[in-house]
């Protein structure tokens, strides 16, 4: 499933919209620590494309289907593709800096992540596992669980 994401601030917050309605369709709810991160990764991801490309964007989310009796795990991917072909490149955000931490914070958050080039841009991705070791909140991990990421910070162009 995808939405078209336009090159304007106030995508993000349709972007979290969409994603907690397309969550609740797929079972994980809005209580899982899970859903809070997901929507916090999403918010992230579409930010830096809004922000540093101003070019549309595309947000994509692969959900999985009800977590299997045996506790296989099943992984949430979020991606978000757009039209520039410059690569993420890593930045040092000052203490006073009000941006410049949302891929630190997707890495700190995500089981994984990454970036591709795609068609004429780029995608860049996160992915979690469902039925992962206990994770906190989102809110936690970014109130405490940063300290190993505090000195990075990247930039998504």
């Amino acid at each position: 499933m995808q939405l078209e994401i336009r090159p304007d601030p106030a995508e993000v917050g349709r972007a979290r919209r969409w994603a907690r309605s397309r969550l609740a369709g797929s079972g994980i709810t809005a209580d899982e620590p899970l859903a809070e991160t997901l929507i916090l990764l999403v918010s992230e991801l579409v930010t830096n494309a809004v922000v540093h490309t101003g070019r549309p964007a595309v947000l994509r989310l692969r959900l999985p289907g009800p977590v299997a009796e045996n506790g296989a795990s099943a992984t949430v991917r979020v991606e978000v593709a757009d039209t520039s072909a410059r690569a993420p490149v890593p930045r040092c955000a000052d203490d006073d800096a009000t941006g410049g931490r949302g891929l630190a914070l997707v890495d700190c958050l995500a089981d994984r992540w990454g970036w591709s080039p795609e068609d004429a841009g780029k995608s860049i991705w996160c992915e979690l596992d469902r039925c992962a070791q206990a994770r906190g909140s989102a809110a936690m991990a970014y109130g405490g669980g940063l300290s190993a990421c505090e000195d990075l910070a990247f930039e998504a162009v």
